[in-house]
């Protein structure tokens, strides 16, 4: 497969000349108040996955209607038309394109499941017309595509929803709050977990694109390539033209709530990252196995997060979750562990803002979609993209770093004890799996350790680093260079 590693964006004057056809829409929600009577019409883009869930949570609400089923291939039609007869729903219409759709004066929404790579650029599409936007996580494929997504969407005055449905639950709203209240002493290390099972992938051979799938259409922002069955329809989240690996899959999940637990942490000012794709001969690029570290500030807690694709024990109880450690003992699982203590106590009752409000994540969009209101969104895109880009900021520090002897308790490793014993126990949990981590068959990557200036989106003094903050622009599909 062809594959092009990213550069600084070439921005192309045709493709930028492109995105003013799609024009700021007069539908009905546009700065409307719209009554509980009133249909909302949604089109979801990208039918596998994660949009049969869009369209059975949009089903099960009274009032919005599926206008639109958005999909390059072509395959996909007939199951979610049939899925959506089962509710006795109206027939929606089909198209390859999103652009077909955004062309719809009574479209209001559009809900986005596509592959990463689409993300922003349908977004800041669906802003441009005067839709409101539901993206599934993450927001961007990179940091720079991410920002502009936002000041789309507050340029336009659009609602736009990150699919990171933690902040939908009061569970970690009350937590959010008990960290605050410094009741466990100090908030050391937010630790994020996705230990989830990733096979290998294999090897496989490109081959002619089947006759449904407009496979260049499905390619859309990222470098032209040939087709082949390990990008379609879902391993392409191991390669860096289109995914971001696990911890920007489901582990942006746990890094939103990780961050979110720490007061006031937006983006890092340091970033770190070790790790390798270990034990697997296939064509996967990004890593089965990986320990980031983000440092938000000498007053903040850091955020380590760790990411396993082979079977794993759990840590603290936990495999795909949140663990605080604080001065006092860990929180894990909804308990509060003292130190030196094995039984867990019953976290306190505290009062907390209410999250939910409309019903979970999708409901909370669609009473924000018909009040205009934005503060009662749970997941605003700038918080998705926040955490969106921590995690973009974690596989920078990866892709920039070189083999390495494995180390653990190396000097070079920042972030002390709690890093040290991190990487200890991934390489023991590797070795218990038959995994030893070498320079040659199963490589170990020390990632570079990148300072971040928060405020301006930008590595510090980083060339290499500040390139892969933004990915080459193909003619057609491009983002504008500012707002």
């Amino acid at each position: 497969m062809n594959r092009v590693h990213s550069n600084r964006r070439q921005f192309n004057k045709t493709a930028i000349a492109s995105l003013a056809t799609i024009a700021i829409g007069g539908t009905k929600s546009s700065g409307k108040v719209l009554g509980a009577n009133d249909t909302i019409r949604v089109a979801i883009a990208g039918l596998n996955g994660r949009g049969a869930s869009h369209l059975e949570e949009y089903l099960r609400m009274k009032n919005v209607e599926i206008a639109w089923l958005v999909d390059p291939d072509s395959r996909t039609w007939t199951r979610r038309i049939t899925q959506g007869a089962k509710n006795n729903s109206k027939p929606p219409k089909t198209t390859k394109d999103i652009r077909n759709a955004l062309e719809d004066k009574n479209l209001d929404v559009v809900s986005i499941a596509t592959p990463n790579h689409w993300h922003s650029l349908m977004t800041i599409w669906a802003c441009q017309a005067g839709k409101d936007v539901y993206v599934e996580k993450p927001c961007s494929q990179v940091v720079n595509e991410g920002r502009i997504a936002v000041e789309i969407a507050r340029k336009t005055n659009r609602i736009v929803q990150h699919g990171t449905q933690g902040r939908a639950m009061d569970s970690w709203g009350k937590l959010a709050e008990i960290v605050k209240s410094g009741q466990y002493g100090k908030l050391l290390v937010s630790r994020a977990l996705c230990y989830k099972l990733r096979p290998s992938i294999g090897m496989k051979q490109d081959k002619p694109t089947p006759a449904e799938l407009d496979f260049d259409l499905w390619t859309g922002p990222a470098p032209k390539a040939n087709y082949n069955e390990n990008l379609v329809h879902y391993n392409w989240h191991w390669f860096w033209d289109y995914g971001n690996g696990d911890i920007g899959n489901q582990g942006v999940h746990q890094m939103d709530v990780a961050r979110w637990l720490i007061p006031g942490a937006t983006l890092p000012v340091g970033v770190y990252s070790v790790g390798g794709r270990v034990g697997y001969k296939d064509q996967g690029q990004t890593p089965n196995t990986q320990v980031g570290w983000l440092d938000f500030g000498p007053d903040k807690a850091k955020l380590i997060f760790e990411v396993r694709a082979f079977p794993s024990d759990k840590f603290h109880g936990e495999t795909i979750g949140n663990i605080l450690h604080f001065g006092e003992g860990i929180v894990a699982g909804g308990k509060f562990f003292p130190k030196g203590l094995g039984k867990g106590e019953p976290l306190p009752n505290v009062t907390a803002p209410k999250r939910g409000v409309g019903g979970g994540i999708f409901g909370n969009f669609i009473n924000a979609v018909r009040t205009r209101k934005r503060d009662t969104q749970d997941a605003d895109i700038l918080e998705g993209h926040y955490s969106s880009a921590c995690c973009h900021l974690v596989n920078i520090s990866y892709r920039l770093g070189q083999k390495a002897n494995f180390e653990p308790k190396s000097p070079r490793i920042p972030g002390g004890e709690a890093m040290h014993e991190t990487i200890e126990r991934m390489g023991k949990h590797l070795k218990a799996r038959g995994v030893e981590l070498d320079g040659t068959t199963n490589i170990y990557h020390e990632g570079k350790q990148l300072a971040f200036d928060p405020g301006k989106e930008i590595f510090v003094g980083d060339r290499d680093a500040n390139t892969l903050l933004t990915r080459p622009s193909r003619t057609g599909y491009a983002l504008p260079e500012k707002v």
